[in-house]
């Protein structure tokens, strides 16, 4: 009897789903996405000079997006060099109110300086930038970075390529992290350079908290997104002392 051939890693069958299951997921997620394009446009008559980025990104995402080229170089390089496996990649989008929502109850405001670790196409710098804080994200490939930095530089925002679990994050505030796909071993990694944060930092995760010494708070929420309802949690990172 032969042996089955070995799953790759980065393998999405099991999240393979009977027909009629995927199409009314499908559906609910082109309803939701539609809700969500509305109460963004919205919010950002607000602030005008955020509306021509968020347009940005949304016509980078129509014209191309880097995680539908599973099989690239350079998603393979990059990663080979991260440890990481191409599932990790992989989630739903953070709606522009559900960031506002969560970096407001977060404390985020005037002086704040956030982070997005694995910031994707922006929604959540934007939100941060519309609470008049500083915005910078870290994504992983290169080729999304340069299509989608150039949007989000008029209005202050940076993105750079970068492995969220060894990015500097001294002297930031705040840090978001979906924290939702990733395996026990990146998880792992980027606790570590979490703990390179300043005490009093505070750390949001969507799904589920960091559950490691010195990450205390643990306060969450359920807010949409746009795979459906979603916890997000709010911690601070305050080390035991000496």
């Amino acid at each position: 009897m032969t042996e089955p051939a070995p799953r790759r890693d980065d393998s999405l069958e099991d999240f393979d789903l009977p027909f009629f299951e995927r199409v009314a997921l499908q559906l609910q997620g082109t309803v939701i996405a539609f809700i969500v394009r509305i109460t963004d446009v919205l919010l950002l008559l607000w602030r005008p000079r955020l509306l021509r980025p968020y347009v940005g990104l949304w016509w980078q995402r129509l014209v191309r997006t880097p995680y539908s080229a599973r099989r690239t170089f350079e998603m393979a390089r990059a990663l080979k060099a991260t440890g990481q496996v191409f599932r990790e990649l992989v989630y739903g989008e953070t709606p522009l109110l559900t960031a506002l929502l969560f970096l407001k109850r977060a404390g985020v405001g005037p002086g704040s300086r956030v982070v997005d670790l694995g910031a994707g196409r922006g929604r959540v710098l934007i939100a941060a930038a519309w609470l008049k804080a500083e915005a910078h994200g870290v994504e992983l490939i290169p080729d999304h970075v340069a299509r989608v930095a150039p949007w989000l530089t008029p209005a202050g925002i940076t993105l750079t390529v970068g492995d969220m679990t060894r990015e500097p994050l001294t002297g930031f505030t705040h840090v978001f992290t979906n924290w939702v796909a990733f395996t026990p071993e990146t998880k792992e990694r980027l606790i570590a350079n979490l703990r390179t944060c300043q005490p009093g930092t505070r750390i949001v995760t969507v799904t589920r908290p960091i559950q490691a010494e010195g990450f205390v708070g643990h306060t969450y929420r359920w807010m949409l997104f746009t795979w459906g309802g979603e916890k997000v949690w709010i911690q601070e990172y305050r080390p035991a002392g000496p």
